[in-house]
C-alpha cells in the first residue's frame, strides 16, 4: 500500500505565535545529525511546526522501510511573494526547498518528498478573518476574484491533490503541485508606489 506522510502548518494568530515556544531542534536519523537555528522567531515557529521535526524525527525510518512518501503543505506565496508578509513567505519558500532538497536525498530510500502549495482556499480562518473587515461579504469577493476561475479552492480540493501525489504520482518527487485556480497567472494591477 501507500504509506503518506502529509505534513502541514499554519499561519498562527500573533498571541499563539508568542505562546510557542521553541528548543534548538536536534534530531537523529540513522546516524545523521539536524540542528537548525533560525533567527526569527515566527520562521522558527512555521519551519519547527512542518515536516522538519516529525518527518525526520519519527517517521522518516518507517517510510524508509515501506518505500513511502512525504507530502509537504507550503503555499502559493512561497513562490511568487506577498505584501507585509515576510516571514510566512520566507518559511513557506523553506518549505518548497526543503522538499526539493529532501527528494534528493531520500530517494535513495525510495520515499518520495512532494509539496503542495494552495492559494486562496476557503477554510475557517479565511472566514474569521474576512469577518474582521469592514465588509466580509466584499473582502470574501476579492479573495475569490483573485484566481482565474472566480472562487477560491476547498478544502476537499486539497485532499485531492494530496492524494494524487500519496496514491497516483508514482513518478513524482521533488515537485510543488501549485493548487492556485491560476492565481499567479495573467497581468493585474502590482505596483506598491503611491501616486
Amino acid at each position: 500500500g501507500h504509506h503518506p506522510l502529509p505534513n502541514s502548518n499554519s499561519w498562527c494568530r500573533k498571541k499563539e505565535t508568542q505562546q510557542f515556544k521553541l528548543k534548538q531542534l536536534d534530531n537523529k536519523t540513522h546516524g545523521q545529525k539536524l540542528t537548525l537555528k533560525p533567527q526569527s522567531n515566527t520562521v522558527r515557529t512555521v519551519l519547527k511546526s512542518s515536516c522538519v521535526c516529525f518527518s525526520l524525527q519519527f517517521a522518516l525510518p518507517y517510510l524508509r522501510q515501506r518505500q513511502g512518501n512525504i507530502i509537504n503543505i507550503s503555499s502559493l506565496v512561497g513562490s511568487i511573494g506577498q505584501k507585509d508578509a515576510v516571514p510566512y513567505v520566507a518559511t513557506k519558500g523553506a518549505i518548497i526547498s526543503m522538499t526539493k532538497a529532501m527528494a534528493v536525498d531520500e530517494s535513495k530510500y525510495h520515499v518520495r518528498v512532494n509539496c503542495i502549495s494552495p492559494g486562496n482556499v476557503m477554510t475557517p480562518l479565511w472566514e474569521e478573518l474576512a469577518a474582521q473587515t469592514a465588509d466580509a461579504a466584499a473582502a470574501v469577493k476579492m479573495g475569490e476574484n483573485a484566481q482565474l476561475m472566480g472562487r477560491m479552492g476547498t478544502e476537499a480540493e486539497c485532499g485531492l491533490a494530496a492524494m494524487y501525489l500519496a496514491a497516483d504520482a508514482t513518478y513524482c518527487t521533488g515537485m510543488d503541485l501549485v493548487l492556485s485556480g491560476g492565481a499567479e497567472l495573467n497581468y493585474g494591477f502590482k505596483s506598491q508606489i503611491k501616486t
